[in-house]
């Protein structure tokens, strides 16, 4: 008589699994199994809608960030464009001498009255003037430093000259005031 051989008897085992399973399924109600199906689907469904609201929801806010931040930096190009009118006017304005301001008063009193609106322009857009003082303390947050020299009656980090006003716009630096820096070793 021959052995039987495995692969039979694990055909045998499978089989009587199946034949397990198609019984035990038998006992399932049909309708119960749909139900089931149909909640799982559901769940499925609730999660996929959860997700795409959230997304939704960051999508929103992402875009009204972006709004705000174009409602409020969209015109620094042009801003920064304007600075060196601010610096030109300024120079115009204080290198007129006595004689000058009386020759061409009604030139002078125009610079300065056309310097007054650049400047309400840039308050109404948010565009703050930066100006250090001599003596303050270098922040290369706010102040560029263009030179540095040991100057007596100083400490190293001080400011000693100011070269030009640096401006904010809302808090965003557009250019930085542009200062001599003291190096004047700790004695």
């Amino acid at each position: 008589m021959a052995e039987p051989k495995n692969e039979d008897f694990l055909d045998d085992i499978a089989d009587a699994e199946a034949e397990a399973f198609v019984d035990e399924t038998a006992d399932f109600d049909p309708e119960l199994v749909e139900i089931d199906s149909l909640r799982a689907e559901r769940d499925q469904f609730r999660d996929r809608f959860m997700r795409a609201l959230a997304d939704a929801e960051n999508a929103r806010k992402r875009s009204d960030k972006d709004r705000r931040e174009a409602e409020q930096y969209g015109g620094s190009k042009l801003a920064r464009d304007m600075l060196p009118v601010f610096d030109n006017m300024k120079r115009a304005i204080e290198t007129a001498t006595e004689e000058q301001k009386q020759v061409s008063a009604a030139l002078i009193e125009g610079i300065e009255l056309t310097m007054r609106e650049l400047l309400n322009v840039f308050q109404k857009h948010g565009i703050r003037i930066v100006t250090p003082e001599v003596g303050d303390k270098f922040d290369p947050q706010l102040h560029q430093a263009m030179f540095e020299a040991p100057v007596p009656g100083t400490v190293a980090g001080e400011i000693i000259q100011v070269a030009a006003e640096g401006f904010l716009l809302h808090d965003r630096l557009l250019r930085p005031a542009q200062v001599g820096v003291s190096s004047m070793p700790a004695g």
